[in-house]
């Protein structure tokens, strides 16, 4: 899954999943909006699947 990660003017950094909208997180450093991203990234797919919805997103990170 393809993210894109920003630079605010505050110095903050911003971590977003494009093609789950919605999900993104702010951390001090870009490795921490990383993770912090990476980690809603799965719950929002967990959830997803918990309630029966179709993911493609789980194909792609685990195809064979």
């Amino acid at each position: 899954m393809q993210l894109e990660v920003e630079r605010e003017d505050d110095g903050r950094w911003i971590a977003e999943a494009p093609t789950l909208p919605g999900v993104m997180a702010y951390g001090q450093s870009r490795e921490e909006a990383v993770a912090k991203v990476e980690a809603l990234v799965l719950r929002v797919l967990a959830d997803r699947l918990d309630n029966g919805e179709r993911a493609p997103e789980v194909d792609r990170l685990f195809a064979a």
